[in-house]
């Protein structure tokens, strides 16, 4: 028998237009996030997917937005690893 597969959501809150994308820090369980993408046209919620990705050490489909396309404030899903595993592997 398989075992289910494994995700947890996060939430984060982005700040588009930045000169780099990085992590700030975790204010009260929400991870903040500066990204190197204008919010228009979806740039900046795919320079996030991209990031994230790279700094999880997962395939881009691995990370989605489950909530808050259009928004600062996302629900973020990543497959394959709880939390804690997310939150460690990003601040460091």
């Amino acid at each position: 028998m398989t075992s289910p597969r494994q995700h947890d959501r996060l939430d984060v809150k982005v700040t588009p237009g930045a000169a780099r994308s990085e992590i700030t820090g975790v204010v009260e369980g929400v991870l903040h996030l500066k990204i190197a993408a204008p919010p228009a046209h979806g740039k900046a919620n795919r320079e996030l997917i991209d990031f994230l990705s790279r700094a999880l050490g997962v395939g881009r489909s691995a990370v989605s937005i489950v909530k808050g396309q259009a928004s600062r404030h996302k629900l973020i899903e990543v497959e394959g690893m709880d939390r804690e595993e997310i939150l460690r592997r990003l601040i460091k």
